[in-house]
Parts: structure tokens; C-alpha cells; sequence
């Protein structure tokens, strides 16, 4: 689990509670429903390094050169990696940011990777198919992002699209140390709910997840 002092859009957002639980809190919760053997917080914050977590987890105080806003993801995977010698275990990355997933769609993720060849499984949402019609611009000529027949179809007739939403993923520790990245054409995907999928990047997000929360709790009585 990241969770990095800086954020520009929501200061201090990792420790930020929602529901009642500061988001990494929830992280763990869900970790912890979804049968997780061991957890894992990389973070620069105080309030985590000197909280009096559970057993099950352990903080490791993130190195100061992947405490930068312009630190990609993977190196801040490797160093847990190698820190925690995960080299042989599967791995489960959770950003605190992504609190409304539940620990059936950790569970669900787990299970595709290992029952499949894909090197990473992602959690991901339906999204506006339309992006189909969208293209690039190449030495001024449009470039189809998929294909010319995509950008001149009725929305109605475009397949299903989808995006990810940062919830959840999964992959081997060893894979990523030898690639020293996440990027690969062998993904695996976990639908979940749109609503379900919110990214907490600053207050108002916060507050929608608030919403949201208490929507489902509500539907679940």
C-alpha cells in the first residue's frame, strides 16, 4: 500500500478518513477481508510510521528520493520488493485512494491471476465507449486511436470500454524486479462498479465518497 505524504489536489489525503477509517486504514480492512497473508505500507508519513498498527502489519519508511510528486509507481513497488523479499510471493497493490472497493473485487483479481497466464490482473470500469471516435494527431493527419470504422460508427454500435480505475493489482514480486516495470501486453481485467471505482485526488472527491459510502451502506440494511 503507497501512501505517500505529499498530494498537491488534498494534502495529507492518505490519513484523511472517510467512513469513519483514514483511507490507508480502509486499505487494510480490505486487504484483511480479502484474506491477504501480509501487508505492506510503504510511506514518508509520520502518522503511519508511528501508528500502533496490527500485527499483519508492517510499514516500511519509503527511501527519500521515491517521496518525489514526479516518482512513477514501479520503482516504488521494487523497493518493497526487494525490502520485504517478496521475490517469490504474488503481489497485491492497493492505493488508499481507491476506498469504495470492496474485498470481493481483492479477492476476485487474486483468483483470475492465479488461475490464468497474464502477467498483471487490474481492476478496471466501464467508460464512454465514444473515446473510440477519438484519434491523434500524426504530421498534422488524424490518426484513429483503434480504427477508422470506430470514428465514423453510431456511439450505439461501438463495443464496451473500459478503464482503470487504480483499485487493484496483482502481479509476482520476482516479474517486476526483473522488468522493472508494470507495463506489459499480457493484463487481465476485474470488472467493477463505476460507482464502486471513485479516485480520492482531492476534497471534493473526499466528499463524494462520503456520499457514495453511506448511499451503499443505506442499500445494504
Amino acid at each position: 500500500m503507497p501512501a505517500r505524504a505529499g498530494s498537491k489536489g488534498l494534502p495529507g489525503k492518505n490519513v484523511r478518513e472517510l467512513g469513519g477509517r483514514p483511507l490507508y486504514g480502509r486499505a487494510i480492512d480490505q486487504a484483511r477481508g480479502a484474506g491477504v497473508d501480509r501487508i505492506v505500507v510503504t510511506t514518508d508519513l509520520d502518522e503511519i510510521l508511528n501508528a500502533d498498527l496490527e500485527s499483519d502489519v508492517a510499514v516500511r519508511r519509503r527511501p527519500l528520493e521515491l517521496c518525489g510528486d514526479d516518482v512513477p509507481m514501479s520503482p516504488v513497488l521494487v523497493d518493497v520488493v526487494v525490502d520485504q523479499r517478496l521475490e517469490d510471493a504474488d503481489v497485491v497493490l492497493l492505493q488508499p485512494t481507491s476506498p469504495l472497493r470492496r474485498s470481493a473485487d481483492i479477492a476476485a483479481c487474486v483468483e483470475l491471476y492465479r488461475r490464468s497466464t497474464f502477467d498483471l490482473v487490474f481492476s478496471v470500469c466501464p467508460a464512454d465507449a465514444s473515446v473510440l471516435k477519438w484519434g491523434t494527431n500524426v504530421d498534422g493527419a488524424f490518426q484513429p486511436l483503434r480504427s477508422a470504422e470506430y470514428t465514423f460508427a453510431n456511439r450505439q454500435s461501438l463495443p464496451p470500454v473500459y478503464r482503470p480505475n487504480g483499485a487493484v493489482y496483482v502481479f509476482n514480486g520476482g516479474w517486476l524486479q526483473s522488468r522493472q516495470s508494470l507495463v506489459t501486453d499480457s493484463i487481465g481485467m476485474h470488472v467493477m462498479d463505476e460507482l464502486n471505482s471513485i479516485d480520492v485526488d482531492d476534497l471534493a472527491d473526499l466528499e463524494e465518497g462520503e456520499r457514495l459510502l453511506a448511499i451503499r451502506d443505506r442499500s445494504q440494511r
